[in-house]
């Protein structure tokens, strides 16, 4: 096999392993219910998809720093000091820009996902709850609502 050849198989391959990792945003979208009782989606007040108000709002995730919804109130500001935290507003200052593979990390493992960022094993985000499938399909959904 000529160098060229396996060149040209080698970049198939990973073209291919990278198709194979995107999330399909129609199976997001049936899944989404997972997200919707705590998120909703809401573009200029007009509600895209309902959803719970304990989380914050997903339109326009894909590209904003984590812990800057101005529409939200994170950690001590919504509940007693202790209760939740403000771990996710300093992950957004130390640089955390939501893109689909980060939200699909995020969303297999929350609490690992900051400690891992933040390397702080005292780190805590709002949420907990992991999924065991279909992350990266939820995260290709949450694209289609782009705020550009």
């Amino acid at each position: 096999m000529s160098k060229v050849t396996l060149a040209t198989a080698i970049f198939t391959l990973a073209l291919s392993s990278q198709t194979l990792a995107a999330g399909d945003p129609a199976k997001g979208e049936a899944m989404y219910n997972r997200c919707s009782s705590c998120h909703a989606i809401i573009k200029d007040g007009e509600v895209l998809v309902k959803g719970g108000i304990t989380g914050p709002n997903l339109y326009g995730v894909v590209g904003r720093v984590a812990g800057s919804e101005k529409d939200y109130r994170y950690g001590s500001e919504r509940l007693p000091v202790g209760m939740f935290t403000d771990d996710m507003i300093r992950a957004g200052e130390e640089g955390l820009i939501w893109t689909e593979e980060n939200i699909a990390a995020y969303s297999k493992d929350p609490i690992g996902f900051i400690k891992e960022y933040l390397d702080d094993e005292t780190a805590r985000p709002n949420m907990s709850v992991k999924l065991r499938k279909g992350a990266e399909d939820i995260a290709a959904y949450l694209a289609t609502f782009s705020s550009e």
